[in-house]
């Protein structure tokens, strides 16, 4: 008996599956025409239109709206050109990596890890104390060479000049370090995860930067649209559904998917762990501080 794998209007792969389930999913409408199957001994996922006859015409009655079907793939064009659903992404429990497309480096098959919460927490921690120490080291640095300048040691202009570098650096550290080849910046590329477009290829340098300004929607709405990474269905923050965007791990969309990590990792473990440390020693010194303040009131 051939098995068949088909993918869902969601890009998610299903299988193995007889020909008599494929034609009760056409039946019911679930299999549309360029939706992409797969067996033993094709060379690529082909749309089911094309290989509707093969399973349906092959020993079921004739269905006007399978020969329909087959007869629009036969007419259509075989330019190369994009044709809409052209990618099919596996779900974990799926065997077959049968190759559908490859761009460059981008490999469009096989199982995606998308990055969780807890991996993305850790490499903002990681990345906002590297910009926090190079950022206060070149404040400073602008602080005083500016208040030298003028005399002066409040100058609101400094404090300007400074609060724009700050905006500056941010944007163009993580709109650079993601649309680079490594598409990750460091607190990314310590946990192991990468940014990527939703069809798999690196962002641009300016997705890069609008990405970093759209963190802004995630943040006023109280946070809300970081926490959404932990409930959407590809890990999407808001600010990754605003620019189209994923964060996967790093192997994700290469030829060795397999490579990738489900689990939390050690470095963001370890990150984890010291954060929640760092934060419960400066509570407790905050709560003895308190203490002593209310003390010394009496």
């Amino acid at each position: 008996m051939t098995e068949w794998y088909y993918s869902d209007a969601e890009r998610q792969q299903h299988g193995p599956v007889d020909a008599g389930s494929l034609a009760a999913l056409h039946n019911k409408g679930l299999l549309t025409a360029d939706m992409l199957v797969w067996r033993e001994g094709m060379s690529a996922w082909k749309p089911w239109g094309e290989m509707i006859r093969e399973v349906i015409a092959g020993g079921a009655p004739e269905d006007p709206r399978a020969e329909a079907m087959a007869r629009a793939a036969e007419a259509a064009p075989n330019d190369g050109a994009y044709r809409p659903y052209a990618i099919a992404e596996p779900s974990p429990y799926t065997p077959p990596q049968a190759q559908l497309e490859a761009q460059g480096s981008v490999v469009l098959d096989g199982h995606v890890v998308y990055a969780g919460f807890w991996k993305r927490v850790a490499a903002s921690i990681i990345d906002n104390f590297l910009l926090g120490i190079v950022g206060g080291i070149i404040g400073a640095i602008l602080g005083v060479a500016i208040g030298l300048g003028s005399g002066l040691e409040d100058n609101p202009a400094a404090d300007l000049l400074i609060n724009l570098f700050s905006i500056v650096l941010g944007a163009f550290y993580f709109g650079w370090m993601h649309s680079s080849e490594h598409q990750a910046s460091l607190g990314k590329m310590a946990v192991g995860i990468k940014v990527v477009r939703t069809s798999g290829e690196r962002i641009s340098f300016a997705r890069g930067i609008g990405r970093h300004f759209a963190t802004i929607l995630s943040a006023i709405i109280l946070g809300i649209g970081y926490l959404m990474a932990a409930f959407t269905g590809r890990k999407q923050a808001l600010h990754d559904i605003v620019c189209d965007t994923l964060v996967v791990d790093k192997h994700a969309f290469t030829e060795h998917p397999e490579w990738q990590n489900e689990e939390l990792g050690t470095v963001t473990i370890v990150i984890l762990a010291l954060s929640a440390l760092l934060f419960v020693g400066v509570f407790l010194m905050a709560m003895i501080a308190g203490a002593a303040l209310m003390g010394g009131m009496r």
